[in-house]
């Protein structure tokens, strides 16, 4: 579970919704662990119904809104009995740039475009209607880069948002980043 949220760095992840196309490099992601990582088990406990699709084996979308507002995007990394996912938290803007700055009410290309989960999931035209699918197409796919970030160049750091969780969830630094990245989420 860590090393494929290190290896997804540099990865293409693309989207196909109302017949638009969207794509983008990830560069930075949170690993979620069924054993030893106090998160999942509350996380489990708040959302029961939209995280029945982490229960499914490696590849699926798990979507979930945040605050009534916020979808995140997270792909399930292990079998059906063990509940890993990699949550995307940041991208940079590839392939239709029009689509992604639309669908965020944006003029402008801005860092806030896609570096933060939530808003790479409208970005990306994410909902949780998808929760549960295949990330091998129609709608997402990854396509591997040819480009894998070095470990030099690759910031490991405590995840955002599990204060809820307490110390021992927040301590672990399952977050990575691409190191000068200009699309990352706010370092905290």
């Amino acid at each position: 579970m860590l090393t494929v949220a290190r290896e997804l760095l540099g990865k293409h992840v693309f989207t196909r919704l109302d017949g638009e196309v969207t794509g983008v490099r990830i560069v930075e992601t949170e690993a979620y662990r069924h054993e030893g990582d106090p998160s999942i088990t509350l996380h489990w406990e708040r959302k029961r119904r939209q995280a029945q699709a982490l229960y499914q084996p490696g590849g699926h979308a798990y979507l979930y809104t945040v605050y009534r507002v916020h979808t995140l995007f997270n792909i399930t990394v292990n079998d059906a009995a063990h509940p890993d996912a990699v949550l995307i938290r940041a991208i940079e803007p590839l392939v239709g740039l029009d689509v992604m700055l639309r669908r965020r009410g944006l003029a402008q290309v801005a860092r806030n475009l896609t570096a933060g989960p939530g808003v790479l999931s409208q970005a990306l035209g994410l909902t949780p209607a998808l929760n549960g699918e295949l990330v091998t197409g129609p709608h997402i796919w990854f396509e591997d880069a040819d480009e894998s970030i070095p470990a030099d160049n690759t910031i490991a750091s405590s995840r955002v948002g599990l204060e809820y969780a307490g110390d021992e969830a927040v301590a672990l630094p399952w977050r990575f980043r691409v190191k000068d990245s200009k699309w990352t989420s706010p370092a905290k």
